[in-house]
């Protein structure tokens, strides 16, 4: 029986320049051999005891006789003894009900989660993870594998500061019916979880240890010697001509070297003749006080998440330079400013002239996000006018009024004229669906224009109005207006004749909880959909 390491690395405990970057919180074994005596637990994640045939068998066996004497088996994650197993121990994670018209494959992704937490809890150091086939959802299998590397990341505040902490088992092993497409499968999880391991770091990390130039570097390093190609902007003057709506917002926090900001521009070009380029921007803000329009009551805490928009841009790059797809080009932008409160920071009523020469008002300096985001996106479609089959895309947790209008645990996303054309909305949200990654589908409609027009002569476009966006009407589709008509893409929609794709995703939903670890959405359902047969 065969026993393959899918991913592991050198050691190094410390994050320091040279070191190579640990991408997974453990190493990666797939397997067919559930008697090994190197593991010390087999976390079991099914529907139903009724897949446990062939070498499974024994398990349903152990299990049926479990349940006997305890009501919970079947109903939450369990742990019984196994004698004449080398594992000895077998934690029993159910599913529940996969067959209802509401239920998805994120019931595979929480019972793992769920199972490998109470295989932690027994003190299992190299747990097995087998999700026997049978599952009524295609990604089930890679989608639990997802499930129990999240439980076991390690924020990288913790691996800097206590290294023996640093990693929670000595390894992950997944269980597969066939070796060949076990290891395949096994590939695509570690790729996965290798992007959404870079989006946690850069996303959930405290705003010091995530500060803008600390991020520059955590990419530089990370994308040293791989196919991701890295550009870092840093000087003042350099920003202020070509990304003027970002460093209003970066003017309090530029005075202070280690908050001042970066734009960091990635490039990804794979095997073959290009038939896809992807343009992404992701929203950096390192910390967000609301600048002048300050959060006051208490809302400031977990502001510091404000930059999972450009975390997972760059955790995207990352699953490009670990699976290198081929014939697709990525370029991308991720706008690192930190929205401080000061003597020098912008305010509401100014006017500024954005890339694309569009006069701006500001209404409220809250509403950053789209101010790092609008320059940044009329320079990616600058770009996308010499590029082949371009999809533009920001990504961002941009306003409040998405995670009210579909709850905490959901992206959203909204396609301009020539990307709903192209059905790009739809294909992710079904890939997202298919990854445990899910999405809800708004559209931008006129009203969403006549929003953010400007209400005098002074300007051509309202930042925002002065109300919290949870509290105004269509709160989170008039941005993606905003960054339409400001990075001039509205002079490439369904009318003209260079028209660009563009769809805006916003996670301030999905992006995770706070206290607790970033998701690293929307990483897997938009390598689902862009990169698979790839």
């Amino acid at each position: 029986a065969a026993t393959i390491v899918v991913y592991s690395w050198a050691l190094a405990m410390n994050e320091s320049p040279g070191a190579p970057e640990r991408r997974l919180p453990c190493p990666l074994v797939a397997t067919i051999d559930l008697h090994n005596r190197e593991w010390d637990g087999i976390v079991l994640v099914t529907n139903s005891l009724d897949n446990l045939a062939g070498p499974l068998e024994f398990l349903q066996t152990a299990l049926e006789q479990a349940k006997k004497f305890d009501d919970l088996v079947g109903k939450e994650a369990t742990l019984i003894g196994l004698a004449g197993l080398a594992a000895q121990r077998l934690i029993y994670s159910p599913t529940g009900p996969v067959n209802r018209d509401f239920d998805d494959v994120r019931r595979y992704r929480d019972a793992a989660s769920k199972g490998i937490a109470r295989a932690l809890k027994a003190g299992c150091k190299s747990p097995l993870l087998v999700v026997p086939s049978g599952y009524p959802f295609s990604q089930a299998w890679i989608v639990s594998g997802l499930g129990a590397l999240q439980v076991l990341y390690c924020p990288i505040e913790v691996r800097e500061a206590i290294p023996e902490k640093s990693q929670k088992v000595k390894q992950l092993g997944v269980w597969c019916e066939r070796e060949e497409a076990g290891v395949k499968g096994a590939q695509l999880i570690a790729g996965l979880e290798s992007g959404r391991y870079v989006c946690r770091d850069i996303g959930g990390s405290d705003p010091e240890r995530m500060s803008a130039p600390h991020v520059a570097n955590y990419v530089l390093r990370n994308f040293a010697r791989t196919a991701v190609q890295v550009k870092v902007y840093s000087d003042p003057a350099v920003l202020t001509r070509c990304y003027p709506l970002l460093s209003a917002v970066n003017r309090c926090a530029a005075g202070i070297e280690r908050h001042a900001a970066r734009v960091i521009e990635l490039e990804y070009v794979g095997e073959g003749p290009t038939d896809q380029t992807l343009l992404l921007v992701g929203k950096g803000v390192t910390y967000d006080t609301g600048g002048a329009d300050i959060k006051a009551g208490g809302i400031m805490a977990g502001m510091h998440r404000d930059k999972c928009g450009a975390a997972a841009v760059a955790g995207f790059f990352h699953v490009l330079s670990t699976l290198k797809p081929k014939r697709i080009k990525v370029i991308g932008f991720l706008g690192m400013v930190r929205n401080s409160v000061g003597a020098d920071c912008y305010v509401a009523d100014e006017i500024i002239t954005s890339r694309a020469g569009v006069r701006v008002r500001v209404g409220n300096t809250d509403a950053e996000g789209r101010m790092v985001m609008a320059d940044l996106l009329c320079h990616a479609k600058e770009k996308a006018l010499n590029e082949t089959n371009p999809q533009m895309m920001t990504i961002a947790t941009l306003t409040g009024h998405a995670v009210r209008a579909v709850g905490p645990h959901y992206s959203v996303i909204m396609d301009n004229g020539p990307a709903a054309k192209k059905e790009i909305a739809l294909k992710v949200q079904k890939a997202g669906d298919l990854m445990g990654d899910p999405f809800e589908i708004s559209t931008i409609r006129r009203e969403d224009y006549d929003f953010v027009a400007g209400r005098s002569e002074y300007e051509d476009v309202l930042q925002a109005n002065n109300q919290p966006s949870s509290s105004t009407a269509r709160g989170h589709q008039f941005p993606a207006a905003f960054l339409i008509r400001v990075s001039g893409l509205d002079q490439h929609d369904i009318h003209t004749e260079t028209q660009i794709p563009y769809s805006h995703i916003d996670i301030a939903g999905s992006s995770g909880p706070f206290p607790g670890v970033p998701t690293g959405a929307p990483v897997a359902a938009l390598t689902k959909h862009f990169l698979e047969g790839r």
